[in-house]
């Protein structure tokens, strides 16, 4: 079949197996050429492994440091007639990348909230790899089923207390609007956190601990968003940032537990980037848009490989991990440098419809978006028929 991009909102429902197959190996790429990281990690564990920031530390791992990998993941499989989501294509290209470098990497589709999963993902490290002595957490995900008592919880993305309005972009037309969002009602703040705050985190890790799996010295990562002001109420101060604050407090809990093992946990605050996640929420599109502008102006625009290669590179392995004063990793910081911020707020009460290609990267921000889902990279033709049927060799 021929593969167009069919997008729906801020998702998009196809996916290019070549053109995700090209993605994947473009950040291979950039990793390679920055060279092997000293003493990095050798036998990782990713959940959450494929897309966005998940995946290219998956990569980052894999390239820049010639480690074992086991990839966590729920997405679906193509089908004759159906492409398979973009997560599946990017799994299925880097696990041939890795057997192509001679790499282990194995995968593992399915629920990684279940037990079911956790069990069998454990029973591999165990048979295969003995030990792991990284393991990268970057669940995304608006539900959750708790492994324990079956209960379903369903995160929202809403300010707590008032009512929010600000401006918006609306990705489809580029229409700078104004947006509303209603305050979190009821038990929202309770369910956000239980998706998407550190509880599935520390299960994680204590199931790996009870079975003995984490190598001395182990080191586990999962990602967090704090943005400028002008995004707060949505973000840092809304239902999200309280789920944040809980994965805050499981990062000092894991480093208690860690530490007979001398190992560390950490939370790693990223740049705002282009996601599939970044881009449900609102308001943020239009912040991206004016901080790639300002960021490739300057020439300190990363993408999500950059941003890991360097966590891993500069941060985690380096013996200068440079924490803030909450303890937290940032690589953020190119981002949040203040006179780049003072700039992009400036831009930001001037914005509109009319000058968004003039303050903003609009075309920047649809390219990236596209690029998620394997679309517009070069050298991949677009108008050839190809088979939506790719197998992830380790799940074959």
């Amino acid at each position: 079949m021929i593969v167009a991009p069919k997008i729906r909102g801020f998702i998009c429902t196809t996916a290019h197996p070549e053109g995700c197959a090209k993605h994947v190996a473009e950040q291979i790429t950039v990793v390679k050429n920055r060279g092997l990281i000293a003493n990095g990690p050798k036998k990782v564990l990713v959940i959450g492994s494929s897309t966005g920031y998940g995946l290219s530390s998956r990569i980052a791992a894999a390239f820049g440091s010639n480690a074992s990998t086991i990839g966590v993941f729920f997405e679906r499989p193509g089908e004759d007639d159906r492409t398979a989501t973009a997560g599946w294509y990017n799994s299925a290209a880097f696990e041939k990348e890795a057997k192509s470098a001679g790499l282990y990497a194995r995968s593992f589709n399915g629920d990684a909230y279940s037990d079911a999963v956790k069990t069998e993902v454990i029973d591999a490290v165990k048979a295969d790899l003995g030990q792991v002595d990284c393991v990268i957490y970057s669940l995304a995900s608006p539900r959750r089923t708790h492994p324990k008592t079956g209960e379903v919880f369903k995160s929202v993305l809403k300010p707590i207390g008032e009512t929010y309005t600000n401006k918006n972009l609306n990705t489809t037309t580029g229409v700078v609007n104004e947006i509303s969002i209603e305050p979190a009602q009821g038990d929202d703040i309770a369910q956000t956190v239980a998706v998407m705050g550190g509880e599935d985190w520390e299960m994680w890790i204590d199931a790996l601990m009870a079975a003995d799996v984490l190598a001395p010295g182990v080191q586990t990562v999962s990602y967090s968003y704090i943005g400028p002001e002008v995004t707060w109420p949505i973000y840092k101060n809304g239902t999200i940032g309280r789920a944040k604050e809980d994965l805050e407090k499981v990062q000092q809990s894991l480093d208690a537990k860690l530490a007979p093992l001398n190992g560390k946990a950490w939370v790693s605050v990223n740049k705002a980037l282009v996601t599939q996640a970044s881009s449900a929420i609102p308001v943020v599109p239009l912040y991206i848009s004016l901080l790639y502008k300002a960021m490739k102006a300057e020439g300190t625009h990363e993408d999500t490989i950059e941003q890991m290669d360097r966590l891993f590179r500069d941060r985690l392995y380096s013996g200068e991990p440079q924490p803030d004063e909450a303890g937290r990793i940032r690589v953020d910081d190119w981002e949040m440098k203040p006179e780049l911020q003072a700039l992009v707020g400036q831009r930001w009460t001037e914005v509109n419809t009319e000058n968004l290609t003039e303050y903003g990267d609009f075309a920047g921000y649809q390219a990236s978006f596209l690029r998620l889902f394997g679309f517009g990279l070069e050298g991949v033709d677009y108008a050839a028929e190809t088979n939506p049927n790719v197998p992830v060799p380790s799940l074959a």
